[in-house]
């Protein structure tokens, strides 16, 4: 079928104006549609417009995190999420609801739209147009998270210096030098925990009271379904956060014990877990955000070719001399101004990738470059969709793609041009990947069961929340990780930890997902040492692919993956796991 685009949709049409937009609705919702033919193009036609919209959004979105100073781009975000969003989504549900109603009388319908139209029923159940107002709301307020957080810096060592800088100075074998890093940034985190606590109990409230418009009894009964979570429910989330407890809470104590011997102490302080053990220099795959580009590069070529020349797509019109990289689908570097972490951005109507990050030289600069590479490729190999829905798959395959790579690149970290070619700082490399991947699942399962503790009790006290926290903190283990000796530190310190995890104020409930991924990474991961690795890149590729087309548990079957995050997959792994790090030493 031939796309209408080019009559539909105007080339040169700007989405930012609601003038340009709405005749293009209002052709979609008074169409005749008469046959099955007709509603086919009729779908492709309107996800192109929505393509239009989606991208103008996030091109505002990237200027805006890109530039958190700069009040005219800060002004424009604002001005959009205003305007659009607020007369978009109305329309968007009458178009939902008269795909409802036609799809049975013209025959739509098979394993090609069983997801559109069982997300689509969904859609249609929820929407309220007094929700509309809450939610532009809500994003304004995730707006304001990313300007305090963004415009955070610290002085030290006689510079002014962004969070994700201060990276380096914890990797320090000076321990003096470390905890002086760790307080000056928890002071630094301490000084708007009352911004960050008000943001989020506006937050709470609001997300509680769209969910009571919509007929549910809290966010989260809300939430599983506006996130169509048709394959998995809270009493699951419950059993992976039983299942961490169980398994992975111990293997973190192991690492633990291990990590004191080494260093020679009693106990660890929350200033000692990202040091080299045995005090080696710390590691520092690159310098700048052009050695980054061109070493991950490197690596990927090396995993697999084809995922070399995507990524070599990203940086297309680089400056030949600098060493910082920012082009249309790439801005590596960390700077002032900048809003925190890191995230990759569809542009959908031009289907490329958008990657931002805040890297400063340190090993998890590398692995946010990967992981991020790992969201590019899926946008990318299901680019060739019609369907924008059918371009976006569910989130917790989306973290398959990208926490995959994490592993699957390691054995290409090394060698002349890698990012580390001493094999010594290779091993500490890929021990440090290997059980963080396993270790972060604790962390995960804290997030999450928080949660849904604040959205189950959405008149909660700041002070319970504190409570809360240390409560799920002695459960699993501080920073999740690990169980460190606070004593002497401000209280505040730890029950407010919470606030550094981006994803409770600009993601409501988007951390389980993680969880979920990870367990099928390290099955993919499994699969390379047990098959080879072209075995899994091709099995990797054949399902990012299939994008969002088909439900989550066939997304896993097709990746050659078991879609369960209970002991009984969780167990298995973890003890495989520790199999191997047997073999990369010290």
């Amino acid at each position: 079928m031939t796309s209408r685009l080019e009559s539909f949709v105007p080339r040169d049409l700007d989405a930012r104006d609601w003038g340009q937009v709405s005749p293009l609705l209002d052709d979609l919702q008074h169409r005749a549609i008469e046959s099955l033919s007709d509603l086919e193009q009729w779908l492709i036609d309107r996800s192109e417009l929505e393509a239009a919209c989606s991208e103008a959004q996030a091109d505002l979105y990237i200027a805006m995190t890109c530039h958190t100073e700069d009040q005219a781009v800060q002004a424009a975000y604002t001005r959009f999420v205003e305007e659009i969003p607020p007369r978009l989504k109305p329309r968007l549900f009458e178009l939902d609801r008269r795909l409802a109603e036609m799809a049975p009388k013209v025959g739509l319908n098979g394993a090609r739209y069983e997801v559109l139209l069982r997300d689509t029923k969904a859609g249609v159940e929820l929407f309220r147009q007094e929700n509309v107002p809450l939610e532009t709301e809500l994003e304004l307020l995730a707006q304001r998270f990313g300007q305090v957080i963004g415009g955070l810096t610290v002085e030290f060592a006689g510079a002014e210096r962004t969070l994700p800088e201060m990276a380096r100075y914890l990797e320090s074998p000076d321990r003096a030098e470390r905890e002086s890093a760790w307080r000056a940034v928890a002071a630094c985190r301490l000084g708007v925990r009352d911004t960050l606590d008000e943001l989020l109990d506006r937050m709470i409230a609001q997300r509680h009271q769209v969910a009571k418009n919509a007929g549910f009894a809290d966010f989260v009964g809300y939430i599983f379904k506006s996130k169509l979570r048709f394959d998995y429910t809270p009493e699951d989330c419950r059993r992976f956060h039983d299942a961490v407890e169980k398994i992975v809470v111990p293997f973190n104590e192991r690492v633990q014990a291990r990590r004191e011997r080494d260093m020679g102490l009693s106990s660890l302080r929350p200033w000692d877990v990202s040091v080299d053990p045995l005090g080696r220099p710390a590691l520092r795959p690159f310098e700048g955000g052009r050695q980054l580009y061109e070493r991950s590069a490197l690596a990927f070529d090396r995993l697999e070719p084809r995922l070399g020349g995507m990524f070599r797509r990203l940086g297309e019109g680089m400056a030949p001399d600098s060493p910082h990289v920012r082009t249309r689908m790439l801005d590596l570097d960390t700077r002032k101004g900048k809003a925190p972490g890191g995230y990759q951005y569809m542009r959908d109507r031009s289907r490329e990738p958008f990657i931002f990050m805040n890297a400063a030289g340190v090993h998890r600069d590398l692995e946010t470059m990967v992981h991020e590479a790992g969201h590019a490729f899926h946008s990318m190999l299901s680019a060739h969709e019609p369907l924008l829905h059918y371009r976006n798959a569910p989130l917790e395959f989306c973290e398959v793609a990208s926490m995959s790579m994490e592993l699957l690149t390691m054995p290409h970290w090394g060698d002349a041009g890698g990012f580390y070619p001493d094999g010594d700082d290779l091993a500490r490399a890929q021990r440090q990947q290997v059980e963080g991947s396993v270790g972060t699942l604790a962390w995960i399962a804290t997030i999450d069961a928080f949660q849904h503790w604040m959205y189950a009790h959405p008149e909660h006290t700041r002070a319970e929340r504190g409570d809360h926290w240390l409560t799920l903190d002695r459960r699993f283990g501080s920073m999740g990780r690990y169980r460190l000796d606070w004593s002497g530190l401000d209280e505040a310190y730890r029950s407010t930890y919470w606030q550094r995890q981006g994803h409770l104020f600009m993601a409501p409930f988007y951390y389980i997902e993680y969880g979920i991924a990870q367990i099928g990474a390290l099955q993919l991961w499994i699969k390379s040492l047990d098959e080879g690795a072209s075995s899994a890149i091709d099995a990797y590729m054949h399902a990012l692919r299939l994008g969002g087309s088909r439900p989550l548990p066939e997304l896993f079957k097709a990746c050659g993956l078991r879609f369960d995050f209970g002991p009984e997959t969780l167990g298995p792994i973890v003890d495989r796991v520790e199999r191997e790090l047997e073999k990369f030493g010290a």
